[in-house]
């Protein structure tokens, strides 16, 4: 009977004390935890002296599986153990003779095989490494995780972020685990040896000022406030280095807004506490009333014209129109607020 799969909190505990069983087995579509952990077993599971002699790593599209199972079945040189690290290994041509190894894997090598997707967990190999490696899947995350991810990146780092700045790196990079982990970085470099981070660090880092930013303007479309609206867009326009890009993350963060109303009214129908509702939508419950005074202005109706007028800034901003970045977005606000 298959065990069941670990978590990347377990995994990276245990590569962080040493303790490496001789077969994992990692599939899933968020590339940047699995990235992780390799990174991590590398680092901690030899030394840089004994890599030359005992880490392999290859792709599964440019090797055979007779080779890459000799790789796994070697023995350390000068190390305690060998790692044999294979990426894309549903392109493993012959991988089905993995499904003998998983069952007696050598016990000096901590041999890691990655499939890029989640492959058929029925069939050979893949059944039997399910059975008999230490395996996890990696999901990408809903966004209503991201505040709490990021949360956690930086205390990891050493650091302290509040709830509204997490909030609003969340709305930033939407469900991006690279990007996230890049701007925390960024943050903590522009924080200069701070200790917590802020919602001011935030816009800041980003290049915007506390009264005009993305979120500045969020609050303004939310509200009603076409002027507000328009003023803070142009100077975001003119302020930034690449308008068009500065449209299309405008575009981006008023979509993620959007749809984080679209949520409430399935929340509202169902009767939910306005804790509850946060924990849905991903926001903390101090801002959770700004959100529900904002629906009132959203009925369905609102909210299907919202996202049609979204996906038409996006489409138009991305080449699929002639006009410029201030006209394309002046027309979006006056049909999101009107």
């Amino acid at each position: 009977m298959a065990q069941a799969g670990l978590t990347y909190e377990t995994l990276e505990t245990a590569f962080r004390h040493g303790n490496f069983k001789p077969l994992y087995f990692f599939f899933g579509e968020e590339r940047f935890l699995i990235d992780s952990l390799q990174a991590l077993l590398i680092e901690k599971a030899l030394a840089p002296h004994e890599r030359d002699f005992n880490l392999d790593i290859i792709y599964g599209a440019e090797a055979n599986a007779v080779d890459v199972l000799a790789r796994c079945a070697g023995y350390p040189v000068m190390a305690p153990r060998r790692v044999v690290i294979v990426r894309d290994f549903e392109k493993l041509p012959d991988n089905l003779r993995f499904k003998a190894y998983a069952e007696h894997p050598n016990p000096t090598a901590v041999v890691l095989l990655i499939c890029g997707n989640k492959p058929n967990l029925a069939a050979h190999p893949y059944r039997a490494l399910r059975e008999h490696a230490a395996w996890a899947e990696f999901k990408p995350l809903y966004e209503r995780q991201m505040p709490g991810w990021i949360e956690q990146r930086v205390r990891e780092k050493g650091y302290r972020i509040d709830a509204k700045a997490a909030e609003r790196l969340a709305a930033y990079v939407g469900t991006d685990l690279r990007s996230a982990d890049a701007e925390i970085d960024k943050l903590i470099t522009y924080a200069g040896g701070r200790e917590t981070l802020t919602a001011d660090d935030v816009v800041a880092a980003g290049g915007q000022t506390r009264e005009y930013n993305v979120f500045e303007l969020q609050r303004a479309v939310g509200a009603g406030h076409y002027p507000e609206a328009l003023a803070i867009t142009e100077r975001l326009l003119q302020q930034a280095s690449n308008a068009r890009g500065e449209g299309l993350m405008i575009v981006s963060v008023l979509t993620g807004y959007f749809m984080k109303l679209w949520k409430l009214t399935d929340c509202q129908a169902r009767g939910m506490t306005d804790r509850a509702m946060a924990s849905r939508i991903g926001v903390s419950p101090y801002f959770i009333k700004e959100y529900l005074m904002s629906l009132r202005r959203y009925p369905p109706a609102a909210l299907e014209a919202a996202f049609a007028t979204l996906l038409a800034a996006d489409y138009e901003l991305k080449g699929g129109g002639s006009r410029n970045e201030h006209l394309v977005l002046d027309l979006m606000l006056r049909r999101l607020v009107h």
